[in-house]
């Protein structure tokens, strides 16, 4: 068995479920899905002009999040609806230009043919990305609980949600070899709902939407190995299933 496929996928995964721990606080578990769709011009640009998929999606995302920003910024319209705008364009247009023959798995993506230098890359930014959001997490958390007090204790509450977007697109750029373009908003979410589950604070909380995300994507890509499956949908269902069990052990 090639380890370097399930160790990329426990780091990824850790990560996901770490960033999705505060989309979800924010109630912004559905612009975690629509990000992931906006990366699908990038990877088909990628897969036509033979550079690397990775570098595609996380342009695009950029791109997009550049876009959303600057809208939000001029038209006070919320972030959730430029996203499903941008969402809806990029999927129309990433299906438009995708090969036929590279569709899947630009949509479920296809951890398997992952390279030693693609798996490092995506390990050391996935522990980046967590020691940054780490780092900014009292920020976001005080942003989140109030804008105004936040802005109080002179916080930019509009870029520090300029570069959470950031590390979300990076994520879900790396992701994409995961699960693909259309599973990797699950892969943010489903974590950390199921940590709601069993979590008693908020610190718990986050940590175990990591430790959530990471069993999902090891898990997820032993089994499909084991079996001969495709990675993608495997690790969502193990996620779902992981959700389905916290269920029994909710916290009131």
């Amino acid at each position: 068995m090639d380890y370097l496929p399930l160790i990329t996928a426990i780091f990824v995964g850790a990560s996901a479920g770490y960033l999705g721990s505060f989309m979800v606080l924010r109630q912004m578990a559905l612009v975690g899905d629509a990000l992931s769709h906006v990366a699908l011009p990038g990877v088909a640009l990628g897969l036509v002009f033979n550079f690397n998929p990775i570098l595609g999606a996380f342009g695009a995302l950029f791109g997009g999040i550049l876009i959303v920003w600057f809208l939000e910024y001029r038209t006070k319209i919320s972030t959730e609806a430029l996203i499903g705008l941008i969402f809806t364009v990029s999927l129309s247009v990433g299906l438009l230009i995708t090969p036929d023959e590279e569709l899947l798995e630009a949509l479920f993506g296809d951890i398997s043919a992952i390279t030693l230098i693609d798996g490092i890359l995506a390990i050391l930014l996935s522990v980046s990305v967590i020691l940054i959001m780490r780092g900014l997490a009292n920020k976001f958390i005080l942003s989140t609980i109030s804008d105004e007090l936040a802005r109080a204790e002179k916080i930019k509450t509009a870029k520090l949600n300029f570069v959470y977007l950031v590390l979300v697109a990076v994520i879900v750029a790396l992701g994409i070899k995961t699960v693909g373009t259309l599973l990797m908003g699950a892969l943010v979410i489903i974590p950390a709902i199921a940590s709601r589950n069993i979590s008693k604070g908020l610190l718990s909380y986050i940590k175990n939407s990591a430790a959530i995300g990471a069993l999902s994507g090891g898990l997820g890509i032993f089994l499909a190995n084991s079996y001969s499956l495709a990675p993608g949908p495997v690790v969502v269902l193990v996620s779902a299933s992981i959700f389905l069990v916290t269920l029994f052990f909710k916290k009131s």
